[in-house]
């Protein structure tokens, strides 16, 4: 009977820690959405980062031929993200901004690796964020998204 407790206890435990079997994963919020993503795109798991984008950044494509297109377009463009530190989302209805300061290289727009101010812009489709665009932040705008950066950020 003891064993019988034991292991009720366990499965109690993994219930309320896993969730259910089959259960729907819950929802990541607009900084986890974003985190997961450049946390894909660095790794190189596109299929995984295909599942966080807008209908609109698949531009109607299968996560077969998505995922190709932004692994050749990493390889040809020689990206290489180092790391990235995801601020906190500014959250209005349906669509959240997310600013992100990231540290990477490749070989056309940022060759020395300079520090990028990027701002995330995120949608919400079918209950869950999605990431919908990101811009370059222009260093007029960095002190709206970064306040704590530096006075003359890099250009």
């Amino acid at each position: 009977m003891a064993w019988c407790r034991g292991r009720l206890a366990s499965v109690a435990v993994g219930v309320v820690l896993g969730g259910f079997a089959g259960a729907a994963p819950v929802p990541l919020s607009p900084e986890e959405t974003v985190r997961h993503y450049l946390q894909d795109m660095k790794d190189g798991n596109f299929d995984d980062a295909y599942d966080l984008v807008s209908k609109a950044m698949r531009r109607g494509k299968d996560k077969e031929v998505w995922a190709k297109e932004q692994k050749a377009g990493m390889a040809f463009a020689e990206v290489k993200v180092f790391e990235f530190h995801v601020q906190p989302a500014k959250v209005e209805g349906d669509t959240a901004r997310v600013p992100n300061i990231l540290s990477s290289q490749d070989r056309f727009v940022n060759q020395l690796g300079l520090t990028e101010y990027e701002l995330y812009t995120l949608v919400k489709e079918d209950g869950r964020w999605r990431v919908d665009q990101q811009t370059i932040v222009e260093p007029p705008d960095v002190s709206k998204w970064f306040p704590e950066a530096p006075k003359d950020p890099p250009k």
